[in-house]
């Protein structure tokens, strides 16, 4: 964002929390990160709330100093992306929200109604949509006919339940958390083939609420999602496919985040790793690790100044600003983008769709079904 305000494509900015109080050490640490690194770069804000006050609503304070058209960006707990997210598309705010969009899809049909009632561009920050690995594999998927299996995998190391003890297992969990992305990716490549029907969740557990981290009793290590795909144009093909994701992985693994998928058509398959971009650096001291600069380039440039710019994770929010714009400006609708493949909160239904249902299998232990009555999609 402070890269983006530097090109001139953003005015004012402003961070909100909950705790006033870590404001000081925040813009010591972006000073330090982002200030003393790059040429040219402006790390000021204004902060929300203010003379380190606690305020859980904060946000409401700063989007009512906001004007209509101005734009904000949700990555908070998964359980307040909808109240925030909602406050302000009533209030003529564009929106970008972390992913998953909400937790429960009855909340996310209301964000789409909200959109399209005060004619605001609401994206979800879906950035694997912006790889272009993925966004190549979704182009060739096309030419592999009927949808048959697909696989996938996404782990972060047990490390992340120190990071995420203060909502793991309570607001949210790891299918949320991180299946998140693989199945968006998933119900991308499948827009306008096939449709979930069904939905089966299974999950391991014992490490997470075991020492040393001591998660709630209810948290999971490992969640897998099953769900059925039925094929729009052939009554008689149908998928299957599996999303798993763990914040239970090995340690010193040599990457954050393991992911990798797997898709398989009538007439070929598409195999994506991730996490091994064949490029990787050992030092004496850690090991063996694989980076990957395609999500975001921290070295700066000749001139040194941020050069990032053609990260997927830089795009992701780069496109959600232009949207903002280009509608500000009169040149387009909000409702255009969903015809652009970008990961509109209409275009991401689905993906809130299984999320929850898989949340509702292990709860009440059994299948949950998806169907559409009407325009709407819904859970049975």
């Amino acid at each position: 964002m402070f890269d983006l305000r530097r090109l001139g494509k953003i005015g004012k900015l402003g961070m909100v929390g909950v705790n006033g109080g870590k404001f000081p050490a925040i813009r010591q640490h972006l000073q330090e990160n982002i200030g003393n690194v790059y040429k040219d770069m402006d790390t000021s804000f204004e902060e929300y709330p203010k003379e380190g006050n606690i305020d859980p609503e904060a946000y409401k304070d700063a989007i009512n100093k906001m004007s209509p058209g101005d734009a904000i960006i949700v990555f908070t707990p998964d359980s307040t992306h909808y109240p925030i997210s909602l406050y302000a598309m009533e209030r003529g705010i564009h929106v970008l929200v972390t992913k998953p969009a909400t937790k429960l899809l009855s909340h996310h049909n209301e964000l789409i109604a909200a959109a399209r009632k005060h004619n605001v561009v609401c994206f979800v920050e879906h950035h694997k949509r912006f790889d272009p690995v993925y966004s190549d594999a979704k182009a060739r998927a096309q030419a592999l006919g009927e949808f048959n299996f697909f696989n996938a995998w996404m782990s972060q190391p047990k490390s992340q339940l120190e990071t995420f003890r203060a909502w793991a297992g309570k607001d949210s969990d790891i299918s949320y958390y991180l299946s998140s992305h693989h199945i968006d990716i998933c119900c991308w490549i499948l827009q306008d083939k096939a449709v979930p029907t069904r939905v089966v969740a299974s999950a391991a557990t014992g490490i997470a609420t075991g020492e040393p981290y001591n998660c709630v009793p209810q948290t999971e290590d490992t969640i897998t999602l099953l769900v059925d795909w039925q094929s729009i144009k052939s009554l008689g093909h149908k998928g299957t496919a599996v999303y798993t994701a763990s914040w239970t992985a090995p340690m010193k693994a040599g990457v954050h985040s393991a992911q990798h998928w797997y898709y398989m058509g009538s007439k070929g398959d598409i195999n994506v790793d991730q996490a091994h971009r064949g490029y990787d650096i050992t030092v004496d001291e850690t090991g063996k690790t694989w980076y990957n600069p395609f999500y975001m380039k921290y070295s700066p440039s000749e001139t040194g100044h941020f050069d990032g710019q053609r990260g997927y994770g830089y795009i992701s929010i780069e496109k959600f600003i232009d949207a903002a714009r280009e509608v500000n400006a009169g040149v387009a609708k909000p409702s255009d983008y969903d015809g652009h493949g970008y990961p509109t909160i209409t275009n991401t239904v689905l993906t809130t769709a299984i999320l929850n249902a898989g949340r509702i299998s292990l709860d009440e232990k059994r299948a949950v079904g998806i169907k559409k009555n009407g325009d709407e999609w819904i859970l049975e």
